[in-house]
């Protein structure tokens, strides 16, 4: 045994997978020392993690998803003090090059973690879960809606004619909800009452579905907002597009080294595509595509409704910018903004007293919008925290207080 193997230093190295993890040990100098299988149970973690230990003090544990199959034996370790790093998978050439099987996996996630190559900070999964939970949940639910709407919209063009010519020209909302309510006939055609009870199942379903999607929302936009309420406050950053980039940034600030780390991790880094005295850049088409959807949509939603967003568009595209460069920089901007509410807790001016204060002095929506020259909606929204916009809340609760 050599001297750095006596010294008693070990790595540790996991391949995870639905009902069983592969855990591999090496010593400080990469030398294999065992390994062995173990079920994804709390009293198998509780081995695998004695087993690491048995051979020597363990200085880092790689692990394959963190997030997924990893998330058990991640919480373990973390529980036990110990210093977990993500292993990012082999590239394909060099998988090719050793083979693949579990025991080789469990190897190389040990030595990824003794030379610290393709590994990033471990996922704090716990802080997340329930936002990742909801996310996924209501976002299925929409997409079954829809679904359900497009299987609405194909069957009515098959279908008979009186029943075709009846729903086709209502709108797709009206639509849900005339079928939802019709009573089926009973002296119809067979094909008739087969296609109108298909109709009327598929339009109850959707309105089920939205209702659905409507609970899951206001739940996440709770846990989005008691875990970030800075982010949640920014102008156009609703609780989808909030709780996405939560889950882009793992729910731990320490995997964000830097805000042009995080730019590229959500896909918004200006790659360069100059050409001979053509000196411009293009958007990134990597990074994690959900988070750039994220920060696309906050964007379109600046770009129609934001005062200070229109006059930066109106300059960039006075200086020659087309409307994909004048994004690309949007999007960009946006990334250093969330970085820094990700990163840095921000207080959030109150808003409770607002309501109460114009009902105290019988104060309608209508008059207060009237006169600070704004829409309804935008004071309603305002009172109840839906949407921030401390200027305005200030001028609002100036002028209650003198009205």
């Amino acid at each position: 045994m050599t001297v750095e193997e006596d010294s008693g230093q070990v790595y540790g190295g996991v391949d995870t997978h639905e009902d069983s993890i592969h855990v591999a040990v090496i010593s400080s100098r990469g030398h294999d020392l065992a390994d062995q299988e173990f079920p994804t149970t709390p009293a198998g973690y509780r081995r695998a993690l004695a087993f690491i230990a048995s051979h020597g003090d363990p200085i880092a544990i790689g692990i394959e998803g963190t997030s997924s199959y990893g998330v058990g034996i991640t919480a373990a370790a973390a529980a036990e003090g110990l210093v977990v790093v993500e292993v990012i998978r082999p590239e394909r050439a060099e998988r090719r090059r050793l083979g693949k099987s579990d025991p080789i996996d469990a190897y190389q996630a040990a030595r990824a973690a003794l030379g610290n190559h393709r590994v990033a900070p471990a996922k704090n999964h716990a802080a997340i879960e329930g936002i990742r939970a909801l996310h996924n949940a209501r976002r299925s639910a929409m997409k079954a809606r829809t679904a359900a709407m497009r299987q609405i919209h194909a069957q009515l063009i098959t279908a008979p004619t009186v029943i075709r010519e009846k729903y086709r020209d209502l709108s797709s909302e009206k639509r849900l909800v005339v079928l939802a309510r019709m009573q089926v006939p009973t002296n119809r055609t067979p094909v008739e009452r087969a296609v109108l009870l298909v109709l009327k199942t598929l339009a109850q379903r959707a309105n089920e579905l939205q209702r659905e999607h409507e609970r899951l929302g206001a739940e996440l936009d709770a846990l989005v907002t008691a875990a970030n309420p800075g982010l949640r406050a920014a102008y156009g950053v609703g609780p989808d597009t909030a709780a996405q980039l939560l889950l882009t940034a793992g729910g731990n600030s320490d995997r964000l080294r830097s805000e042009a780390a995080f730019a590229a991790l959500c896909g918004v880094s200006p790659i360069p595509a100059s050409s001979g005295k053509t000196v411009r850049h293009r958007l990134s088409r990597g990074g994690d595509r959900a988070a750039n959807g994220a920060l696309y949509r906050i964007a379109l939603v600046r770009m129609s409704s934001d005062a200070r967003t229109k006059d930066y568009v109106a300059r960039q595209r006075d200086a020659g910018f087309s409307n994909k460069e004048i994004l690309r920089k949007l999007k960009r901007a946006i990334a250093r903004e969330v970085f820094r509410l990700l990163t840095t807790p921000v207080a959030i001016p109150g808003v409770e007293d607002l309501r109460p204060l114009r009902q105290e002095k019988n104060i309608t929506l209508t008059s207060a919008a009237n006169t600070l020259g704004v829409w309804p909606t935008t004071i309603s929204e305002l009172e109840r925290g839906i949407r921030r916009n401390d200027a305005l809340a200030k001028s609002y609760r100036d002028w209650l207080l003198t009205a």
